[in-house]
């Protein structure tokens, strides 16, 4: 630990913590723009800047002001150092480099899908900027469109890197980077090819950390609401996991608040007919992967096992290691598996054609959007099985466009057929919640006992980017390995490569992987600004759902094991496998015409 002064207070901080860190545990803000805290510190915008004061020359005792400013969110403090955060001058050094910004910055904010979460817009509202002193220059491209999930609008990029730190270094895939120089740099794909011909995984994440509106959701909700206006369709929606602990924030509620039945509740008011549960078929995933898994264990099948719900993370395979594709799981992930039910079993059941149906899911995610069309296995029902998604933040969206208080609205059950969940479905939406869930059930079919010994297996929990487990199924024991954030991925997949070269046998036995940290409720779709305090903070909530659940076990869910006894058959069967399953093939990196 080291002391120091930040506007004459003493604060003390572990070694090698930046300036930025220890204002911050003195409670005093130093104002960032292109700084996050998951990422290593760019030191872009210079927003930040401080000055330290140092011991005068002529005048022994007395501490005068350097004039060098220092970045606060790269510069690290030191034992008894001094610093000054505000003064006259650096006030107006911050609004000097924020009206530069702004100079060569578009002006629609009433236009941009970051108006209102948009930190340049936040900041220069702190400092008052009313006018811009410097002419105003905004060099014109064209948006980037050519993918399902993601937008580029590099006319609004204030170039402060986080998305190529991101896609880089947290998530491996070298989608974006710097191009040009000076006042031509833009950030764009390498080679300045279209984003759907670089190595995008179409995780978001790059759009989740943008500080402004540059790279942002492909919006779509208006294709939701032509629906809802359509009397010929029968609208049902399914939500994901995570985004009942996560959509509350949009309206002023605490990361982790669990808002499920008021979701459910808006979603009516929006107009929806059916309300399903994506932890419904959370559920049904573990019957077809747990089955899977065992048959694969026990009869020495192909292993590692490999989860497939995260459509980042099965793009990212196909592309980068389509050596472990037969490791795959070959089970869908639950939204397909949901809207292919939707359009088969609840239709036959209320005798709806399948082409009357409109299914819209509601995800965390962006990858989502690219994944109700990646190939023919998604039109399983018969037409498109999903036929729109929507983040939790163009649901935020709807639901404040509609003008439905949702903070005081009353909890509502989901419908019937579709709705019913455990508690191991609700933690799919976290990094290990798969693992669990799936440990769960297979524990209790291999060894036919009616529950674990312990049904919570915390070995799989928390937010290490790569965790590694034994364990104890009956006389049997399972090595499982679970890995977030797409960056840690590689190194459990090299740990089995390194095996098979030497010809041993692969040291895990089942893995989970998501794409992005923390799993879904990290995910690109999420509401904006999430930090790992956020990420521990929705995590907690899904667990509190999970543990205050009647039943905790996938094969426990009553509405699962009707599926199967009036509609499937039995996990892995034809039908199941023809609606609940696909498979995947090697695709090139980079595409091109």
């Amino acid at each position: 630990m080291i002391s120091l002064e930040i506007n004459g207070q003493s604060v003390t901080v572990a070694k090698g913590s930046t300036i930025l860190a220890a204002a911050k545990a003195a409670h005093i803000k130093i104002p960032t723009l292109c700084y996050h805290p998951d990422l290593k510190a760019g030191a872009s915008c210079g927003i930040c800047v401080v000055r330290q004061l140092l011991p005068s020359r002529t005048e022994p005792g007395k501490f005068v002001p350097s004039p060098k400013l220092l970045r606060a969110c790269c510069t690290e403090a030191t034992e008894g150092m001094k610093i000054l955060t505000h003064d006259p001058d650096i006030v107006q050094v911050r609004k000097t480099v924020l009206e530069l910004i702004l100079a060569n910055h578009p002006s629609d904010c009433l236009q941009c899908p970051r108006s209102g979460s948009c930190e340049l817009q936040n900041i220069a509202a702190d400092f008052g900027i009313r006018d811009i002193p410097f002419p105003k220059e905004v060099i014109h491209r064209d948006n980037d469109t050519s993918t399902p999930s993601l937008v580029l609008n590099p006319d609004k990029c204030i170039k402060c890197g986080r998305c190529a730190e991101v896609c880089q270094q947290m998530q491996n895939v070298w989608a974006l980077e710097f191009i040009g120089r000076g006042e031509k740099t833009v950030m764009a794909p390498a080679a300045d090819v279209k984003l759907a011909e670089s190595p995008c995984i179409k995780c978001g994440q790059c759009s989740a950390h943008c500080p402004v509106g540059a790279i942002y959701e492909n919006d779509e909700t208006a294709k939701v609401w032509a629906a809802l206006r359509d009397p010929a369709k029968t609208c049902i929606v399914q939500i994901a996991p995570a985004v009942r602990v996560a959509l509350g924030e949009a309206f002023g509620m605490k990361p982790g608040e669990l808002t499920t039945g008021k979701i459910y509740a808006a979603l009516r008011m929006l107009g929806f007919n059916q309300v399903f549960d994506t932890n419904f078929s959370a559920d049904v995933t573990i019957m077809e992967e747990g089955t899977e898994f065992i048959k694969r264990f026990t009869s020495g099948g192909k292993l590692p096992l490999i989860t497939s719900c995260c459509p980042a993370w099965t793009d990212w395979m196909e592309k980068y290691a389509p050596d472990f594709t037969e490791n795959f799981s070959s089970a869908k992930s639950p939204q397909q598996m949901l809207s292919a039910l939707a359009k088969t079993y609840w239709a036959e059941k209320n005798n709806v054609a399948c082409n009357d149906i409109h299914v819209t899911s509601i995800m965390p995610c962006t990858a989502k959007k690219y994944e109700i069309a990646r190939d023919e296995h998604m039109k399983s029902c018969g037409c498109q099985d999903t036929d729109v998604v929507l983040t939790t933040r163009e649901l935020a969206r709807m639901i404040k466009a509609a003008g439905i208080d949702f903070l005081s609205l009353p909890e509502q059950p989901a419908d019937d057929l579709l709705g019913a969940y455990t508690g191991a479905g609700t933690i799919f939406g976290v990094t290990g919640g798969v693992m669990e869930a799936a440990l769960r059930t297979a524990y209790c079919l291999i060894t036919k006992e009616a529950t674990p010994p312990s049904i919570d297996f915390k070995e799989v929990r928390g937010m290490e980017g790569v965790k590694s487990a034994t364990i104890k199924i009956g006389d049997a024991e399972v090595n499982v390995a679970i890995a977030h954030q797409m960056g840690n991925v590689e190194k459990v997949l090299n740990q089995i490569r390194e095996d098979l070269k030497n010809g041993v046998k692969p040291r895990y036995d089942f893995i989970e992987v998501m794409a992005c940290r923390g799993g879904c409720i990290g995910g690109g779709g999420q509401p904006c600004l999430a930090t790992d305090e956020v990420r521990a903070a929705r995590t907690a909530g899904l667990y509190t759902d999970d543990e205050k659940a009647t039943l905790r076990m996938s094969h426990l869910n009553p509405e699962v094991q009707a599926l199967y006894k009036d509609y499937l058959g039995e996990p892995g069967s034809e039908k199941a496998e023809e609606l609940l399953h696909t498979h995947y093939h090697k695709r090139e990196v980079y595409k091109f015409d």
